[in-house]
């Protein structure tokens, strides 16, 4: 036993959490912290130091800090209707053609989530728009849900979502993996994980016979834009640290300041900065007034905040003490053993799996509990760190089109007044399937991600 203590740690990790979120149905946050304490206890007599050094870690690390400092650019930018005006903006730039209303859906849908990262939150949102125009366009409640439930997940796989920051802290990963070596991979996995869903619009759209928006719901595009054109600038302003840190420009970057100084602070902290200064600017005139007012913001973020920082120092702490327990000298010649099985066989085993499990879990529980072992697993056959990890999370992000345990459906279905049932077997056919591809396709290099 002694000789895979970290392997039998990590695996009781795992089924920690598996066991508080599942059966005991408490969040994740808790769950893994619960998990973290378990996988301590097999340091035998050097359990203190094992969770003092492990919590150490986890309250230290940078990734908890930003993890936070997006949560509540988030919740400032969604308070401050920059998502409504740009859903606003495309609804009158291509609501006139045939499915409109699906693609300002589907694109609303991906940019809601790249800033709330929530699949319930994205349904409830992006559908109180949408699905009353998708309805009068030709199209039934079940098609609405179907549409809104299945673009839920997209959030996940942006940076920078809970479920980005979890997979960096497993202690399978955090060796290979930075924050700044997957950001790029994580906008690219995203864009694709869009593609695919624009595609499954357009196949709907021509199946169902949808047609163009209602006349009554389309608003002028020189109103929308005169109103909406500044919130793309807070999206614009991501772009601006990561050229910073990233390719030819950061090089640029590098050479003008100095290697040092632009390493003094990592693009974590620089991202969230980017957005938040042109969000507050552009939605100045929605923001709380009084002190009254910012405490009772901070107060309905609170209970968020609280759940990312639990989750993200639970990770860190586990990951510091599993990795402690020698956690890559033991998985080696586990790992090594399935060299031999083809790339494309693994990727098909692990995304199946992690499939099944995004089920019942959500997106961050899923990654909790399998995503390490899956990112493995698939770097063990030869794929590239970058590739494995956009796989994991793409497929991590298909609990909002994974019936019957997808929450995201059932807000869809609620808005749009249809038994959820109905919405089971479209909602596998255009979503979870792409979704099980192009994880596929991502983890054996067919689509390319940095």
């Amino acid at each position: 036993m002694s000789d895979y203590i970290s392997v039998i740690a990590l695996a009781a990790f795992i089924g920690t959490i598996v066991v508080w979120n599942v059966l005991f149905k408490r969040n994740i946050g808790e769950s893994m912290f619960v998990g973290f304490i378990v996988s301590a206890l097999f340091a035998g007599t050097d359990f203190p130091s094992a969770l003092w050094t492990g919590l150490t870690e986890g309250f230290m690390n940078e990734v908890t800090y930003a993890a936070l400092a997006f949560v509540i650019v988030g919740e400032l930018l969604v308070r401050v209707g920059i998502v409504q005006r740009i859903v606003d903006v495309l609804s009158s730039m291509i609501g006139r053609f045939r499915g409109g209303s699906i693609y300002a859906a589907t694109l609303g849908s991906a940019l809601f989530g790249a800033v709330a990262h929530n699949g319930a939150a994205t349904a409830a949102t992006v559908g109180s728009i949408t699905i009353p125009w998708i309805k009068r366009s030709n199209a039934s409640g079940e098609t609405a849900a179907t549409v809104l439930g299945g673009n839920a997940g997209i959030g996940a796989v942006f940076p920078f979502s809970g479920a980005f920051f979890l997979l960096l802290a497993f202690p399978t990963v955090v060796g290979d993996l930075s924050s700044n070596d997957v950001i790029l991979t994580a906008f690219v996995a995203a864009l694709w994980f869009l593609a695919s869903r624009v595609i499954a619009a357009y196949v709907m759209i021509r199946a169902r016979g949808v047609g163009a928006m209602n006349p009554e719901d389309l608003q002028p595009l020189r109103r929308t834009v005169r109103a909406g054109w500044s919130s793309f600038i807070v999206l614009a302003a991501i772009a601006v640290p990561i050229l910073a840190t990233n390719g030819a420009s950061g090089e640029a970057v590098t050479e003008h300041i100095g290697a040092e100084a632009a390493d003094t602070i990592p693009v974590l902290f620089w991202l969230p900065v980017a957005m938040l200064i042109p969000g507050l600017i552009v939605g100045r005139r929605l923001l709380p007034k009084t002190g009254r007012a910012w405490w009772g913001f901070l107060g309905d973020v609170s209970p968020k905040l609280g759940l990312v920082a639990v989750t993200m120092i639970a990770a860190f702490s586990a990951s510091e003490v599993i990795s402690n327990l020698g956690l890559g000298e033991q998985l080696a010649p586990i790992l090594e053993q399935l060299g031999a099985v083809p790339a494309v066989l693994a990727a098909i085993v692990v995304g199946a799996l992690i499939i099944v499990i995004a089920g019942p879990l959500s997106t961050t529980g899923t990654i909790a509990a399998v995503g390490g072992v899956g990112y493995a697993a698939l770097t063990a056959v030869g794929v590239a760190p970058a590739a494995a990890y956009a796989s994991v999370l793409v497929w991590a992000a298909s609990e909002s089109a994974s019936p019957p345990g997808a929450a995201p459906l059932y807000v869809a279905a609620g808005i749009a007044d249809v038994n959820p049932v109905k919405t089971f077997k479209p909602v596998i056919l255009y979503y979870l399937i792409p979704t099980f591809v192009l994880g596929v396709l991502m983890a054996v290099g067919i689509a390319w991600v940095p």
